[in-house]
């Protein structure tokens, strides 16, 4: 049965059947992935015995997210939706099981390992738009919130399975299991998504790519002014046109710019919180793994209640945005341990609520058949400004310290989001009032005014 009209509840999406499988598909994909993930490092140093290389592999890995994104995304956009998510779990479930025979029978040298990175990073520029659609695709727009909030729960569940199945895997079966555990996980999702169908009032996606070549096939038969417009009105697939929509549409401009500069200087918690934990505050390893579980906590709170939501706006990113690196700001002050948990929990759900209806935005805002480029212009972006925060933020640490980093850092995102706000206002129309009808006794007229 579908969810009652208006519901808000963060589980709405899982009324659906298709849903229910895709979660679990989900989940078992997540497990495995974070398996191979928490094995991987190790392995490299097995055969290397170098950090460097390590980095290396990581950097090769995501290589192709920053340079051909774009292009995955179109594949997405051309090809048929489920099809395309099928063969690119398939193909990361090969790499992973081809992975795991070299690594046992110690086949496996450096540059092998490189090359199969490099070939699962490129696959997952069409593998990741293409599942984050697909599961949209499987519930109404109002409900997507909720797809997207499931995702982020089953993301977090996963990951914390797999970290656990990792150390027992290795320790009984050795490191070529986790690799074929992850293989078999893809195999799992491929096997499930032939079986999954769209609820009532889910949108209805047809590639554009296919009416636009029969209508091209009989363009040239035609002459004069009709055939110009038939060929104007044919859709266009290209890269160039996902990046033209994305830099035209100024939602989506508005919604990188926050998440881009949130990403540059909030977010890497990992290394800001670690450091003010065991040098400012004095405390040890452990007080920082408090620290982690409550932001651990805090983002799986977010998700639940970030799912609540039904149409997020780009104005509510930025302000939940905003109130989250205040509150890293204030979190900076700490003058104990104690109290930094306190700031720590709300931060962290906060930022939770931002990441999901960003998300929401972006896999909506766009008409159906441009989602894919979307994704793969936002893919690229991301990837950039991922691979800058680190070293950025680290810079910033070095001047200003952890304290200072975290402080600097809130205040420079609340200040930009104010900043970007007021802007705005300030390039709005102003109303034009109309004359009421005095001599003629008709009513008054309302003002026009700009859409908000």
């Amino acid at each position: 049965m579908p969810p009652a009209a208006g519901s808000r509840s963060p589980w709405r999406s899982l009324k659906y059947r298709s849903m229910r499988w895709w979660s679990l598909a989900n989940f078992v994909s997540n497990a495995g992935t974070w398996m191979q993930l928490t094995v991987q490092n190790l392995l490299v140093l097995q055969i290397t015995g170098s950090a460097a290389a390590t980095g290396l592999s990581v950097s090769v890995q995501a290589a192709p997210a920053l340079l051909v994104s774009l292009a995955g995304g179109a594949a997405v956009d051309r090809w048929p939706r489920k099809l395309t998510a099928l063969v690119s779990q398939a193909l990361l479930g090969v790499v992973a099981l081809v992975t795991a025979v070299l690594v046992a029978t110690d086949r496996l040298d450096l540059t092998v390992l490189l090359v199969l990175a490099a070939v699962t990073g490129t696959i997952a520029t069409v593998d990741g738009p293409a599942c984050a659609l697909l599961g949209n695709d499987l519930v109404p727009t109002e409900d997507v919130p909720s797809a997207i909030g499931v995702g982020s729960l089953v993301h977090s569940a996963g990951r914390l399975a797999g970290t656990a199945l990792a150390g027992v895997a290795v320790g009984f079966l050795g490191t070529a299991a986790a690799y074929a555990a992850n293989g078999l996980s893809f195999l799992f999702v491929a096997a499930v998504i032939p079986f999954l169908r769209p609820a009532a009032g889910a949108v209805k996606y047809v590639i554009p790519a296919q009416r636009g070549a029969k209508a091209a096939a009989r363009i040239p038969a035609q002459r004069g002014a009709k055939a110009s417009a038939q060929r104007a009105a044919a859709p266009d697939m290209t890269v160039r046109q996902g990046l033209a929509y994305f830099l035209r549409r100024p939602r989506l401009v508005a919604l990188a710019g926050v998440t881009g500069i949130s990403a540059i200087f909030g977010r890497n918690y990992g290394l800001t919180l670690a450091v003010l934990v065991t040098g400012p505050l004095a405390a040890g390893a452990g007080a920082f793994g408090t620290v982690s579980t409550v932001l651990a906590v805090g983002g799986i709170l977010g998700a639940v209640l970030g799912a609540r939501l039904r149409r997020p706006s780009v104005r509510l990113v930025a302000a939940l945005a905003a109130t989250g690196a205040l509150l890293q700001a204030a979190a900076g002050l700490s003058p104990s341990i104690a109290v930094l948990l306190v700031l720590v929990l709300p931060m962290a759900v906060v930022e939770s609520v931002s990441d999901t209806a960003g998300t929401t935005v972006l896999q909506t805002d766009p008409p159906a058949h441009m989602r894919g480029r979307v994704l793969g212009v936002w893919g690229s972006i991301s990837t950039g400004w991922g691979l800058a925060g680190p070293p950025l933020l680290g810079l910033l640490m070095e001047l200003a310290g952890a304290r200072g980093a975290l402080v600097i850092g809130g205040l420079v995102i609340a200040g930009s989001l104010g900043a970007g706000y007021l802007l705005r206002q300030r390039g709005t129309a102003t109303p034009v009032p109309v004359r009421t009808g005095e001599r003629d006794g008709t009513a008054p007229q309302p003002e026009l005014s700009t859409a908000a």
